[in-house]
């Protein structure tokens, strides 16, 4: 586990993929569980460690993963997660062919599929449908890959993914949305990069970066001197 920020209000971890960020109906270990003992072992507090969820990523992603230390942290944050101009999400994702527009807003309506734990795009609103809006450019490409940098301005169930494959781009290893194969860590190339927002508490701006996982896609993409911060 990467511990990426740290201070008195909030936690931030840099998750790998396949880890959960909450409970689910796997009974796998999940990512607060591993903060909470940290924090427990680092400050030397009796019994459990308390902490707050205001956001989760999915399994397969990897990336910033922000919790709060105190109450009045979580519920500040949790505003600002509803709030699209408060936290500006920045993340990157590896798809296997080029947008039509090196750079554009992708405006959709989602709808979730229960069953099969998948979200749809539509262009026009549906029944029980909800907005979804990202702007992307493309910064770079590799070989047959190529890096979209994605700013998500709602927050949507698998939305990037889902926003991806409804205009024909598929992120590496995503087979459920369209990915040709699998990675090999069952993980997809989409990586939430940077979180950026006002300090809940101090009011000062907070930045915090994640480096993507190690592998021969990324390592080289972090190569790049224009992507390197």
């Amino acid at each position: 586990m990467e511990i990426i920020y740290e201070d008195n209000h909030i936690i931030a971890v840099n998750k790998a993929c396949g880890e959960i960020v909450q409970s689910d109906k796997s009974g796998d270990e999940t990512l607060i569980d591993k903060v909470k003992e940290y924090v427990r072992v680092k400050y030397k507090k009796p019994g459990e460690a308390w902490l707050g969820s205001p956001h989760r990523l999915d399994r397969p992603t990897s990336g910033v993963v922000l919790f709060a230390r105190t109450s009045k942290a979580l519920t500040r944050l949790n505003e600002m997660f509803q709030d699209k101009d408060a936290m500006k999400k920045t993340y990157w994702a590896v798809v296997d062919a080029l947008p039509e527009e090196e750079e554009g807003i992708l405006h959709h309506w989602l709808l979730k599929d229960e069953e099969k734990n998948k979200s749809h795009a539509h262009n026009k609103e549906r029944k029980g449908s909800k907005e979804a809006i990202l702007h992307y450019k493309h910064v770079a490409s590799l070989n047959n890959y190529h890096l979209l940098e994605i700013d998500l301005k709602t927050g949507r169930h698998h939305q990037i993914r889902a926003q991806l494959h409804r205009i024909g781009l598929h992120i590496k290893g995503d087979l459920k949305y369209g990915a040709a194969r699998s990675n090999e860590n069952k993980g997809i190339h989409l990586h939430a990069r940077k979180i950026e927002f006002i300090h809940p508490v101090t009011k000062l701006p907070i930045k915090i970066v994640a480096k993507p996982p190690k592998d021969p896609i990324w390592n080289d993409l972090v190569q790049i001197d224009y992507l390197k911060e």
